[in-house]
Formats: structure tokens, C-alpha cells, sequence
């Protein structure tokens, strides 16, 4: 063995693991060097979650950044020799109609984001996997890429290792834990280890379930949590004997029953001769905090393969035993079973990319087998380019405000994913029921005494609708249909489309607390924004307005959709929620990395936000304004700003609209909030819900939504955002926006379509929720651009004042042309589309002369 270094370029804190491994190899891939890797225990692991991981990969997720890294990983996979694609079934049961509808869903996911699963009958299903009971299930999907790492991704960790250290880049060391994580100035200095300190310019934590530990040592939390996993073998069973296979039939998954099981090849393999059947507890998970873990002289087996009593799995074992009866028949092998820890985490997505507070200390923790080559290439190009391939917003540790990573918080919301890992189905708009009432606005407990139906964005409480506004029902009954499709109604009132037309049609008032703010002050404040924003910032011209703005990463994609309000002495940043904390981090980083001279403060919950909007906007707010003046056409233009006083307190009005009518965000302190509220209502002013603001209304203006419509895998021209010129201030990405613009034409844009006949084959209107994949009528093919993009709504809803479903998607250039007829799929039901609208086209008041009139 080497000597210890002292120092290196990288230090890897938990290579043993299939996810450290693949970052080793894929940083020697893109050109680094003097890399040293280090693991508590052996190399590869025998004590991570990669020790004893079933190791099967299915691509039938959702989100198309988990299909797009399990894809990666497949063939990654697959080119090395290491998988056995047998195949995978997912079953419904007979009476489970819920479990059809969600395997419809998964094969209309996986049409959107490149993956071959498919809708087969109950025979099909057992011709494929005999074990089954033809006569339990009503139909199977079946993912013909769907397979097995083999012999084990433990197997594949090593080899990795072995190339990495032949290629002399890496050093590695075995049986070292991490002591402590070296930081000076908020940077990553080093490791200190078992063996002696390593001093490092990066250093990238893949410790799996001890993850958490190592970013308590510089003060942060990881949101994710160790949780029980019962796997269970039986046998003997022979039925592959002599063939040397890892693996005999294909994967078969029970998610009604939150199960799974596969057979292990060959009993002369290394685990072979049995049936693996495993479980995810729905009702009591076992979540276990990384320092409860037992060391690995503690444990019978290993520290994350736990005893694993028979009570706990009876029930849905019995439930197995009717769907599989072999399970019945074999023998138990009791002590081959234990629970196995794997990691949840609090919204789905792993913690991945650079620390909040150290710089130079990266995070790959909470990756499942069937990711991790896949999440490793997409945090090495992120740490090479400082972007990815794909968007990465989702798997981003900048995207948790702090409240996020508090353990009360993690343990509430990891205890509700763990619940619903296999099952029940997951709905779109499904809301969290733990780790709820932390933000609250001003006016909180007036939208409780007006029935606010509330959902939660950011840790903030949103009112979607109010009951109080339900006698509205009557009045536009005939604009507000009854969604008979209980999946396309959940989570949906219904109340919401009728506060939309009456909006539209007197005034309305809608909570915007949610907005995440922050304030960028000092000498460099106008020189920092000017770099980050594609707007012009500068000069004492923008003083005192709102501007709208984007940042670009440096191939041009957008990374940021925003407003920034110019004050004389500082630049207040309104963005979105969910996107708040990520877009704080970047400029606090880019101000550090350009020499900005800057200070960057969170005032989110400093401020709070009103918007009031309606053809009756202006002449309502005058009643109640100490100069009714103030808000004049000629005193407040659109996109200004304006000082007015409302119940004796200071408010900042920002003449702009998202819901398309006249109207202003009125911003004000936090405490001040209330007063405001209850003067504005006094007026006769009907409070809304966000429904009409984040999606109804913001659909029939086509405008976009960061995260949704907005990615860095297109750019400002494709979603048609780009303004008339280009400022001569530089700004990030301003090279690559140049070299866009100079294009013929764009592979793709972003387009309005509307559903022409919403009604499915059963004569049933749908109201679609989620993302569906674009369809050519004459191929049933996914339409796909020329740099390869696959085209899928982006975003979707019912827009009462048009009549009609709305949706946003990317279409390629020869698609995209008004009235082009093509089709979306909806869970197996292919509904007809019309191109309404190229690039922003608002289908409501097309020439936006009523935001301004």
C-alpha cells in the first residue's frame, strides 16, 4: 500500500460504494488527477448500502432527470459487461384499479422521457414470469431494459477502483474513517483521517447512510434518512441450476403490495439458488438516524443489514404468497433475511452539488444502485463545467432553505416518502402532511376563517381557494366544470376557477408571501447584477423600477427567471419559492468567485406580498390609499415603482402581472402585513387563491414557470424570452446568447397547445395533470428535436376563461407552426392537440393592453 499522502487535488470521503467508485472514474474520465479515496471499512464496501443492494434497475420513474440518470447508468452498466437485462415486470392486481391507472402512467412517463416500457396482458405476464398467478393480476407493465447489475454493483465498485488506482490517479485506503472536515474561511481545506490529515482543494462526501454525520462536522444537515428494508430469501430453489446465470427470470414488482421479487440464478453464484422477495413498510418505516448505527464489530451481519424479525412482514408476505404461491413452498432461510438500510430523503431527489456554507466541499449522498454512475457523471461535469447535461434544480443541496434541514423537519417528511416508496401512487400535485405550518403570512389566520384549502410551498402556506368563495360556484357554472376523474380532480377545488373568472371580471386579492427575497447591497451591488442578469441593471435610469430578468449559465441554458427591483442603494431580488434558495447560493458564490464586493441578505420573511389584479384594480386601491393619485396611469406606469401608505403603513407598489389584468404587487414589511390585508378587504376586495395565479391565469397568458417550462437545457430564445437587443454590459453566458441569437432558426420552442377533445375513449372529460409526452398522429412517436430533446408538456391546466386545457412544451422547429395538429398521451389515452400559440402567444388578451391599461 502507498504511503498516506498529505495532500491531493480531491479527496473522495466513501469510495467503496458503487457512487464513490463511479466518481473516481468518472473524474479520471474528464482529466483529473491525484484523487485519493478513503472508506471507513473495506474497498469495495461491506458495510455501505452498496454491500447488499438488490441491484435491479427499472427506468419507470415520473421525472425525467431519475429515467435520464438510470438510463446513463444502464448502459453504463451494460458496456462493462456487468448487466442482465432479463427484463422487469410491474403488476396490478385484480380489484387494484388504481395500481392499472399508475402502470398506464409509468408507460406514458416513459414515452416522454425515452424509456420502452410497455402495457402487456395477464397471460403475457405470466408467460414471462411463471410464478405468477395469471388469474391475481388484471395486466402487467413490462420494461423489456429493465435488469440486474451482476454479479453485484459491489463486484463493479471494486473493478472500478482497481482501474482507477492502475491508472495511477487514485490512491486509495481502506479501513480510514474521517475524523474531522479541515475548513478555513469557509473553504475545504482538507480530511483528517484515522491514518493522518490529507490536505485538499475538494473534497466530495459519497458516505451513503453515514452522509449526514460528515455534514454535521462543518455545521450543515443532509435531508435524508437510513430506513429498513426487509429482504428475505427462500429456497432452495433450482431452477436455473447448470447455467451460470446471475439471474434466470426477469424482475417482477408487486408495488400494490410494496413488494418485490426475483429469483438469484444459479445456485453455484454467489447467492444464487433462492428467491428474493422485499418489502417497503407503508404504515410504521423504520428510520434510523445515522448515529444510531451499529459499527461493524456491533453488528451479526453488517452495520446496515439489521435483524429482521418475521412479525414484522407477515401481512403483506400472505398477500405475496396468493400472487406468488412458491413463496409458500420453499423454505425460509432466516438467517440469510435481514433489513437492509437504504436512504429516503425528504422530497425524492438526492443531496448532490456544493456545500451552503464550505466551498470546495461537495455532496453525492442518498443515490440508489440503479442511479449512481449516471449521478456521478452529472456532479463531476458540474464540478469540470460548473453546469450539467441535463438540469439538475431537482437533485441541487441549494435548493433547501435551512428550515429544510432541521432534524424535526427530516424525520417528518423522510418518514412520508418511506411510505410511499413503492406504494401507494404518488399524484402530482400530492402535498406533504408532516413538516407543515412553518411560514406562515400575516394574514394566515384570515384565510382559515375564509375556508383556504392550503398547500405548501417553500415552508409556506398557500390557500389554493377559499370555501367563502364557493356561492361564485353558481354564478359561473356554466365556466367551471365538474371534474368527474377523481385523479384529475384531487388535489384540486374547484372553487378556484370560479375566483379565476371573477377576477377577471371585478378585482381580486392573492397571498404572494411565498416570494423568496433577498437584498444584494454594497459597492459592487449594481456590477454583480449587471453580470448575473441578461437585463440591463445599471445606470441611474433603472432606479426605481421592476425589471424582469433571467440568469444564463455559459452555454446560454436558463438558469434563473426573476424580478429585480433597482433601488438607489441596494437591489431587492423577487423570486419563486422553490427556486429562492438555489438562486441566493449562485450569487453569493458568483459574487465571491468575481471579486464582487457585496452583501447578500435573505429577506424573505421580512416582507410580505399582496397582489391585487382586476379590470377594477386601480379605482378599488384609490379608495384606500392616502393619495389616490399615486396610482394613476400617468403616476405609476407599468413596471414602476411607488411609495403609497395603506392603513397608515408603508407600502411599495410594483405595477407588473402575472394573472394578465391590471393591477400591482403591494410590498410592505411583514409585520405590516395584516393591516394592509384587512384594509384591502374592507374594500370589497375577494381574496384568491394561488391556483389562478401559478397556474390557471399564468396558462392563459402563456407565461413561464422556472423548473417547469424554464431549464438549462434550453435557452432564452426557445422559450421565447429574449429581448429585442442585447446590452453592451457583459453579462454570464453573453458569448453563447450571442452565438443563439445569430442562429437561422432554434431546434425548438417553446409552444401553447390546447386540447381539442378532452374526452378519452370511455366519453369521460379529462382534465390532465402531470407531464405527457407529444405525439406525431401519424407515427404514435415522440416527437424529438434535433439535438435530441424529447418534446412533453412542461406545464398544464384547465383555463376557465378560454374553455380549454392548456399546455406549454418544447416542440421541435418543424412542429412548431400554428394549428399543427398532434397528440398527447394521458395515462394510455391519446387526446388531440392543436398548436395555439408560437413562442409567448397568450391566448387571453393577446396584446396585453389590460396589464397596462
Amino acid at each position: 500500500m502507498a504511503a498516506f499522502p498529505t495532500q491531493a487535488k480531491v479527496v473522495i470521503v466513501g469510495l467503496g460504494g458503487i457512487v464513490g467508485a463511479s466518481i473516481a472514474h468518472h473524474l479520471i474520465e474528464r482529466g483529473w488527477d491525484d484523487i485519493v479515496g478513503i472508506d471507513k471499512s473495506a474497498i469495495p464496501t461491506d458495510i455501505g448500502s452498496t454491500s447488499h443492494a438488490s441491484d435491479f434497475c427499472y427506468a419507470t420513474a415520473h421525472d425525467f432527470l431519475t429515467c435520464w440518470t438510470t438510463l446513463y447508468s444502464i448502459d453504463f452498466f451494460s458496456k462493462r459487461g456487468r448487466y442482465a437485462k432479463v427484463g422487469g415486470l410491474e403488476v396490478a392486481r385484480v380489484g387494484d384499479d388504481e395500481r392499472m391507472m399508475e402502470l398506464k402512467r409509468k408507460v406514458t412517463s416513459g414515452k416522454a422521457f425515452g424509456t420502452r416500457a410497455e402495457m402487456i396482458s395477464a397471460a403475457e405476464a405470466k408467460a414471462k414470469f411463471p410464478l405468477l398467478e395469471e388469474d391475481q393480476i388484471q395486466g402487467a407493465l413490462w420494461d423489456p431494459d429493465a435488469g440486474l447489475v451482476a454479479p453485484r454493483s459491489q463486484t463493479l465498485a471494486g473493478e472500478l477502483v482497481d482501474e482507477a488506482i492502475a491508472s495511477g490517479k487514485l490512491n486509495s485506503f481502506a479501513n480510514t474513517s474521517a475524523l474531522d472536515l479541515i475548513v478555513e474561511n469557509g473553504h475545504i481545506k482538507g480530511v483528517k483521517t484515522e491514518r493522518g490529515t490529507i490536505m485538499a482543494d475538494k473534497v466530495i462526501i459519497c458516505a451513503g447512510l453515514w452522509g449526514r454525520l460528515m455534514a454535521n462536522m462543518v455545521g450543515e444537515d443532509l435531508p435524508v434518512m437510513p430506513v429498513d428494508h426487509p429482504l428475505t430469501f427462500f429456497g432452495p430453489y433450482t431452477e436455473f441450476e447448470g447455467t451460470g446465470k446471475d439471474i434466470g427470470y426477469p424482475l417482477m414488482r408487486d408495488q400494490g403490495n410494496s413488494a418485490y421479487m426475483r429469483d438469484t440464478g444459479d445456485p453455484k453464484t454467489p447467492e444464487g439458488g433462492q428467491i428474493e422477495w422485499g418489502y417497503y413498510e407503508e404504515k410504521e418505516p423504520r428510520l434510523c438516524h445515522p448515529r444510531d448505527i451499529l459499527e461493524k464489530n456491533e453488528a451479526r451481519l453488517s452495520p446496515s443489514q439489521r435483524d429482521l424479525p418475521i412479525e414484522q412482514i407477515m401481512e403483506p408476505l400472505e398477500r405475496a404468497m396468493e400472487l406468488t404461491p412458491i413463496l409458500g413452498e420453499l423454505g425460509y432461510n432466516e438467517s440469510h433475511s435481514f433489513n437492509g438500510l437504504l436512504q429516503v430523503t425528504t422530497d425524492g431527489g438526492p443531496s448532490m452539488g456544493e456545500s451552503q456554507k464550505v466551498r470546495g466541499l461537495w455532496y453525492a449522498v442518498a443515490i440508489w444502485v440503479k442511479d449512481g454512475p449516471g449521478m456521478a457523471k452529472l456532479l463531476v461535469d458540474w464540478m469540470t463545467d460548473g453546469r450539467t447535461e441535463i438540469d439538475h434544480h431537482a437533485i441541487d443541496y441549494a435548493r433547501f432553505y435551512p428550515f429544510q434541514t432541521t432534524e424535526e423537519y427530516i424525520e417528518a417528511r423522510c418518514t412520508e416518502t418511506a411510505m410511499k416508496i413503492y406504494n401507494p401512487a404518488v399524484h402530482p400535485r400530492e402535498p406533504f402532511a408532516g413538516g407543515r405550518g412553518i411560514r406562515r403570512s400575516p394574514f394566515y389566520e384570515r384565510e382559515v376563517e375564509l375556508g383556504g384549502y392550503f398547500m405548501e410551498l417553500g415552508g409556506w402556506e398557500r390557500a389554493h381557494g377559499y370555501a367563502s368563495n364557493e356561492h361564485l360556484l353558481d354564478k359561473w357554472a356554466d365556466k367551471v366544470p365538474v371534474r368527474t376523474n377523481e385523479w384529475d380532480n384531487r388535489h384540486f377545488w374547484r372553487v378556484s376557477n370560479a375566483e379565476h373568472l371573477e377576477m377577471s371580471e371585478n378585482v381580486g386579492m392573492v397571498n404572494l408571501s411565498h416570494f423568496a427575497m433577498f437584498e444584494v447591497s454594497g459597492p459592487d451591488h449594481v456590477a454583480l447584477m449587471e453580470y448575473a442578469c441578461v437585463a440591463k441593471i445599471g445606470g441611474d435610469n433603472m432606479i426605481g423600477k421592476g425589471i424582469y430578468t433571467h440568469f444564463l449559465d455559459d452555454i446560454g441554458g436558463v438558469a434563473a427567471d426573476l424580478t429585480v427591483i433597482r433601488m438607489a442603494d441596494r437591489c431587492r431580488v423577487i423570486d419563486g419559492a422553490d427556486a429562492g434558495p438555489r438562486d441566493y447560493h449562485y450569487l453569493r458564490r458568483l459574487a465571491e468567485d468575481k471579486g464582487f464586493d457585496v452583501a447578500i441578505e435573505d429577506v424573505s420573511e421580512k416582507y410580505t406580498t399582496i397582489g391585487v389584479w382586476g379590470p377594477n384594480a386601480r379605482a378599488t386601491l384609490q379608495k384606500v390609499i392616502s393619495d389616490p393619485d399615486a396610482l394613476s396611469q400617468e403616476n405609476s406606469p407599468f413596471a414602476s415603482l411607488r411609495q403609497i401608505e395603506i392603513a397608515g403603513k408603508s407600502v411599495t407598489t410594483l405595477r407588473l402581472s402575472y394573472v394578465g389584468e391590471q393591477g400591482w404587487e403591494l410590498h410592505m414589511k411583514y409585520e405590516d402585513g395584516l393591516a394592509v390585508w384587512d384594509a384591502i378587504y374592507a374594500a370589497g376586495v375577494m381574496p384568491f387563491g394561488v391556483e389562478t395565479y401559478a397556474n390557471t391565469r399564468r396558462m392563459e397568458k402563456s407565461l413561464r414557470l422556472q423548473n417547469a417550462d424554464l431549464l438549462t437545457e434550453y435557452n432564452l430564445i426557445e422559450a421565447d424570452l429574449a429581448r429585442p437587443k442585447v446590452k453592451e454590459a457583459d453579462f454570464r453566458g453573453k458569448q453563447a446568447y450571442l452565438d443563439i441569437r445569430a442562429r437561422d432558426h432554434q431546434p425548438a420552442t417553446l409552444c401553447t397547445l390546447i386540447i381539442d377533445d378532452n374526452n378519452d375513449s370511455q366519453g369521460v372529460a379529462r382534465y390532465p395533470v402531470g407531464i405527457c409526452p407529444v405525439l406525431d398522429p401519424a407515427t404514435k412517436q415522440t416527437l424529438v428535436d434535433a439535438q435530441g430533446r424529447r418534446s412533453f408538456t412542461t406545464s398544464m391546466a384547465f383555463g376557465p376563461t378560454i374553455g380549454k386545457n392548456i399546455a406549454l412544451a418544447y416542440l421541435p422547429h418543424d412542429y412548431a407552426k400554428k394549428g399543427t395538429s398532434l397528440l398527447i398521451d394521458y395515462m394510455g389515452e391519446e387526446l388531440a392537440v392543436s398548436v395555439a400559440g408560437i413562442g409567448y402567444e397568450p391566448l387571453y388578451d393577446p396584446e396585453n393592453l389590460k396589464p397596462r391599461s
